[in-house]
């Protein structure tokens, strides 16, 4: 196993272990938790992990996290994409009836079919002046604020900074 292979399977090792040692303390929070993502790469420890979670927080409303694993945004419009051609292929919809509300409640970011809100805001963290195959879709309108901090590194006045930056942007929605 190289390098790379190595620190993903830690990785998912420790989300699944972070998951499964926080699922009473979402419930009692009323966090909803849901892992977005394409399990067919995910480990099944993992897939286990997050239906569990899926599972027991379904109904809680206080707060909605969402995280992903083997997620990509163009991954996310390709199965969207193919739940719909399904769909039309088994007559239960026109091409016709496909517009952006309905593609856009087949992403994996949706809720029960509902889409879910698009982001406002994205910070990049590391330098990095590239998207990385981010949920695409939901940042169409999103004010974007890059910093040369690591995400470690990355503190309270920062957090501050990008917010007073993000207050004062005028933002005209693709306008």
């Amino acid at each position: 196993m190289d390098y790379f292979q190595a620190q993903v399977e830690n990785l998912m090792w420790c989300c699944e272990r972070f998951i499964g040692d926080n699922i009473d303390n979402f419930s009692r929070q009323g966090i909803r938790l849901q892992v977005v993502g394409d399990t067919s790469r995910m480990s099944g420890s993992l897939r286990r992990a997050a239906a569990e979670a899926d599972e027991a927080t379904r109904h809680n409303s206080q707060l909605h996290v969402m995280l992903g694993f083997c997620y990509s945004g163009k991954w996310d419009i390709a199965q969207a994409c193919q739940e719909l051609a399904r769909a039309a292929r088994a007559n239960e919809l026109s091409p016709d009836d496909i517009d952006e509300s309905l593609l856009a409640s087949r992403l994996a970011t949706s809720v029960a079919g509902e889409f879910s809100a698009d982001a406002d805001l994205v910070i990049r963290t590391g330098g990095e002046l590239r998207l990385s195959n981010f949920p695409l879709w939901q940042v169409a309108y999103a004010e974007f604020f890059f910093t040369d901090k690591a995400w470690p590194d990355f503190g309270e006045a920062d957090y501050l900074e990008v917010l007073r930056s993000f207050q004062s942007r005028d933002r005209r929605f693709g306008l």
